[in-house]
């Protein structure tokens, strides 16, 4: 509903070659022909602070990883914040210094912001929107639409930890689990692969959606199919209670601290080999990889070893969820 959302209402009136591009982030020209890569984004999670993270430490890391996902080296970030009258600045503050410790983390700064208030009852505590940039160093040309054939697919850990953290988190299902958020930058990660593995093709988070919805975008991107295993696929054993309990699809979860790479299969296990030395890409496994044909589809290969067709998400399957 949200693509068709934005190629209704936005798609015509703001389309360029770099937004039609569709990736997380445009790039654009800077003078002495260097790349500039730019992402924003909004942060509406509910609740505020949830296991393992809070909106915060979501915002910063967010948009520090959209602008990775270009093989950026990000340097600044801004951050514009929407605070309902009455909202405890004690909570405002912690949200700060969170915010403050993940750009620290990330090795960014936060170089300019925004605040307004609104009457009570107009908002729902705070929203907070970021935008982040950086260069994108020469050689380096990642995108969703360079997906070939022959490409193997790899995701750098376990899927659904920050949708199932964030859900239980709300305390509306009665349950009480050991569920954290993955929350975290991947610009070292990302910088530690280029340095070693610089012929990657495609690099994306798969946040809202999950993997099932990004692998889609990609494979509609570069016009290509993409297969993948599911007895490959990593999910914390408590992720999958909790999604079987109540009905969900790990596949389609929110995470928010892993990536999916895809690159030439010959250096796949050199990547792995990176990426296992990180401590966000220590569960890095190979889920499959890329065919010609057919395009613009992927597939599951199930357990019992027949495939199916994985489609995008219908609907939203967890809202406020990032």
């Amino acid at each position: 509903m949200t693509q068709n959302l934005i190629r209704k209402v936005f798609s015509p009136y703001f389309s360029n070659s770099t937004l039609d591009a569709n990736n997380d982030f445009g790039i654009i020209e800077s003078s002495g022909n260097r790349r500039l890569a730019i992402s924003t984004d909004a942060h509406i999670v509910s609740p505020l602070f949830f296991p393992g993270g809070d909106i915060g430490r979501l915002a910063v890391c967010g948009t520090v990883n959209d602008v990775s996902m270009s093989g950026a080296e990000v340097f600044g970030i801004t951050a514009s914040f929407i605070i309902e009258e009455g909202f405890p600045i004690k909570d405002l503050e912690r949200i700060a210094i969170s915010m403050s410790a993940a750009a620290k983390e990330a090795g960014v700064k936060i170089v300019s912001g925004d605040t307004k208030v609104v009457e009570r009852g107009k908002a729902d505590g705070v929203f907070i929107s970021t935008s982040g940039v950086g260069y994108i160093p020469d050689g380096i040309n990642i995108s969703g639409a360079n997906a070939k054939p022959g490409d193997a697919v790899i995701i750098s850990g376990t899927l659904g930890d920050h949708g199932m953290a964030v859900l239980t988190a709300r305390g509306d299902l009665g349950l009480e689990t050991q569920i954290r958020s993955d929350v975290a930058p991947l610009n070292g990660l990302i910088s530690s692969l280029l340095s070693e593995v610089p012929n990657i093709h495609v690099l994306r988070d798969p946040t809202r959606g999950g993997l099932a919805t990004t692998l889609n975008e990609i494979a509609a991107q570069s016009q290509v199919n993409i297969s993948i295993d599911e007895t490959s696929i990593p999910v914390n054993p408590v992720v999958t209670s909790v999604c079987e309990l109540l009905g969900f699809d790990p596949l389609y979860v929110a995470n928010e601290g892993k990536l999916i790479l895809i690159l030439p299969d010959d250096v796949s296990d050199k990547a792995l080999s990176i990426l296992h030395k990180h401590e966000c890409g220590r569960n890095a496994v190979k889920i499959g990889g890329v065919l010609a044909e057919p395009k613009n589809r992927v597939f599951l290969k199930t357990r019992i070893g027949s495939n199916r067709i994985l489609d995008v998400m219908a609907g939203e399957m967890l809202p406020r969820i990032c």
